[in-house]
């Protein structure tokens, strides 16, 4: 396994990795709307969506990998009446090619957000 590290997206909150590498696949840590310099994105939940996104393509782009590569993703939202404008936004990321994906809603996220996102792709 292999730990992954990128300045273009926000350094780990805890005791954890962005991302690690494990054979031919890539698991991000969930990633919430920080900056790269751990700023929380202001706005709405489509703001905070689109940091997210951008943090996620970091960290796999990273390892040389994509978004196109994307095979699971899940979405936590810390209200599902937040669905269809966090759907807008990932329909942005991913337009034809449609990984696998659980959206669910949870009591509260770090930090505030009102969105986190992890993902597993392909190398």
């Amino acid at each position: 396994m292999k730990a992954i590290e990128t300045d273009k997206a926000p350094k780990a909150i805890g005791p954890y990795s962005q991302g690690i590498v494990s054979g031919n696949l890539i698991f991000t840590a969930g990633q919430i709307p920080l900056t790269p310099a751990g700023e929380m994105v202001s706005g709405g939940i489509g703001e905070q969506a689109k940091q997210v996104f951008e943090n996620l393509k970091a960290v796999l782009e990273r390892q040389g990998s994509g978004l196109g590569k994307v095979v699971k993703v899940t979405v936590f939202l810390k209200d599902l009446g937040d669905f269809a404008k966090m759907n807008e936004v990932y329909a942005a990321y991913f337009n034809e090619h449609k990984p696998a994906r659980s959206t669910v809603q949870v009591a509260a996220l770090p930090k505030g957000a009102l969105v986190e996102i992890d993902m597993v792709a392909e190398k």
